[in-house]
């Protein structure tokens, strides 16, 4: 009877001393002009939720329409309107791909230099609530970072197609400058969370880095790299791992890194958040009377976006 009551009083004690973290994730959104019309019905239901944060993976335009300055200006007035702080990682539609004709035939790299210019250029987020953030030094203020309770949250410039490693067997000089400064972004995170004894860390990019190739030994050129130093520096971190990213416009929640010897690796998580045509987005807990440490409920938008 004594050691009954003494572990229900250590549940209870466990319980009272639990806190609990809620975050939102979205991406590929929006894509036509019917969800450009929903996104802040869905933004407002976030924050009726009482999330801590949004953060939006990237691709934030369908490849289909100009990167226009207006849009990218019309983009920052719908962030910020959102009530809940509001994070948002650079996407392949609004810098890469914007090479293309109908996308207005514009030079990646000048279009990247105004997105700083209008969502990186300050030490605070988007949102009618901010949170500091801080960012990388040197050239690349996208890739920033934050703390929410015992988690660490870091957000990469690895953007689709092959993360712009370029059409050929060999990369383009864009990557050959911008990737270094991704992998040690990786690794610093790690080295901070492991300093400070931390629970978890969230790595937030756009790429679906495809997983399924990197366990049979042909990944992409582009996240050779990203995949194995992820798989490296999880195996010697003691906490949770959380991927997030969008890309390839399937939602799913599932542990794809296996380690050296082909073996599931149960601390490291993958979410893919929704993707046009579908809209939704993922409400994600940070739950410290959790094993686990991270939870989550998804949460579809009733509708469906049309070009």
């Amino acid at each position: 009877m004594r050691a009954w009551l003494a572990a229900l009083l250590w549940v209870w004690s466990a319980l009272a001393g639990a806190e609990t973290w809620r975050f939102a994730l979205i991406g590929d959104v929006p894509y036509s002009e019917h969800e450009r019309r929903e996104l802040p019905k869905m933004l407002e239901a976030i924050a009726d939720a009482q999330v801590d944060f949004v953060a939006h993976v990237g691709d934030i335009k369908s490849s289909r329409e100009r990167c226009d300055d207006s849009l990218f200006e019309e983009r920052k007035a719908l962030f910020n309107a959102s009530r809940a702080p509001f994070v948002l990682v650079a996407g392949d539609n609004e810098w890469t791909d914007c090479r293309r004709t109908n996308a207005g035939f514009y030079r990646p790299l000048e279009r990247l230099a105004k997105l700083r210019s209008l969502f990186w250029s300050s030490d605070r987020s988007l949102g009618q609530r901010q949170i500091a953030l801080e960012r990388q030094p040197g050239p690349y203020p996208e890739q920033a970072r934050f703390r929410l309770g015992p988690v660490l949250f870091v957000t990469l410039n690895v953007p689709g197609s092959d993360n712009n490693w370029g059409m050929g067997s060999e990369p383009q000089p864009e990557f050959l400058t911008r990737n270094p400064a991704v992998l040690a972004w990786v690794r610093e995170g790690f080295a901070l969370a492991r300093r400070e004894n931390l629970a978890g860390i969230v790595f937030l990019m756009q790429a679906n880095p495809d997983f399924k190739l990197f366990a049979l030994g042909l990944p992409h050129h582009g996240f050779r790299d990203l995949l194995e130093t992820l798989r490296s520096e999880t195996l010697d971190f003691p906490g949770q791992v959380l991927l997030v990213h969008g890309d390839t416009h399937y939602h799913r929640i599932d542990q794809p890194l296996l380690g050296p010897k082909g073996e599931a690796i149960t601390r490291f998580t993958r979410v893919e958040t929704y993707g046009y045509p579908l809209m939704g987005w993922v409400k994600g807990y940070i739950d410290t009377a959790s094993p686990a440490l991270f939870r989550f409920e998804s949460h579809s938008w009733a509708t469906r976006g049309l070009w």
